[in-house]
């Protein structure tokens, strides 16, 4: 690239907003991610997730990008140092403006903080339902002061947000316990148990996540876990050696029970009923 080309880009003139479906996303402002279909794996993940707009940009070609970073990305406040691997772009077409936000601090004082975890490995069949149950969810509307966050195998990611201290903290993900595969269980850890003489060193692994590994690490980094809940479903299959992108038929048919089974708890909830020990149920796979 020669000096007058670079002299081109140095005076493209900023942007300060962009219209998208009517309304005008500025610097700040929170969108939802919609990435272009035929994406790559890295779309499928970001599906859903909510983001704030950083920079608007313009490519080589003339094409305005958004720069955006994902509000649940734990290296978000590093500053210049997290642009690489933490910024995203996208063309105005792949993201849904956002409203405001939720109600005022004073409007929320008694609601429970509440964290949906998605967890799973899209690459081992059925390990990814929590995965794609938190992308569905995150596309519907959600009470006050809940979120909703594709963890995938990020296990450390987990552990931090759970230190964070949401009041109640419901994971999602495939639960193998010998029933039916597409079964739906709503199941409440003994917290009390992680802390037994016996247990070894939480050992977080690259390419899955195991969720009692991942409470174990965050009450050793000091954290106060308080209502934990796990919406499993039984798996059909984890892809085998050579792994499999797809969840089978019985556990895709379990993906609408698991929402309103999280819909369902996340109401009991702010409701004061959270659901205790003995509420623990399984629901049956349909059909």
């Amino acid at each position: 690239m020669n000096e007058w080309e670079w002299n081109l880009l140095e005076d493209k003139p900023s942007i300060a907003s962009v219209a998208v479906g009517g309304i005008d996303v500025t610097i700040g402002a929170r969108v939802r991610l919609h990435p272009r279909a035929c994406g790559d794996v890295m779309d499928l993940a970001l599906a859903g997730q909510i983001a704030t707009v950083e920079a608007i940009e313009q490519d080589y070609e003339g094409q305005i990008q958004l720069a955006v970073v994902l509000d649940d990305d734990p290296g978000r406040d590093l500053g210049l140092l997290r642009q690489p691997g933490h910024r995203f772009f996208f063309s105005p077409a792949e993201v849904e403006p956002l409203g405001p936000e939720a109600p005022p601090e004073a409007e929320r004082a008694g609601v429970p903080s509440i964290l949906i975890a998605g967890i799973g490995n899209l690459f081992l069949g059925d390990d990814a339902f929590g995965v794609e149950v938190a992308q569905r969810l995150a596309r519907r509307p959600l009470p006050p002061a809940v979120r909703v966050v594709d963890f995938g195998i990020r296990g450390f990611d987990l552990a931090c947000a759970l230190v964070d201290g949401p009041e109640v903290s419901i994971l999602v993900d495939a639960c193998a316990r010998g029933a039916e595969p597409g079964t739906v269980y709503l199941i409440e850890p003994d917290l009390a148990a992680l802390d037994a003489p016996d247990v070894q060193p939480p050992a977080l692994e690259a390419h899955g996540l195991d969720p009692l590994n991942v409470l174990r690490l965050a009450k050793r980094m000091d954290g106060e876990l308080k209502t934990i809940l796990l919406v499993g479903c039984e798996p059909q299959t984890l892809g085998g050696e050579d792994g499999h992108i797809g969840l089978s038929d019985p556990v895709e048919a379990a993906i609408e029970d698991a929402i309103g089974m999280i819909e369902s708890v996340i109401a009991r909830i702010r409701n004061g009923e959270a659901p205790a020990a003995a509420e623990v149920h399984a629901a049956r796979p349909r059909g």
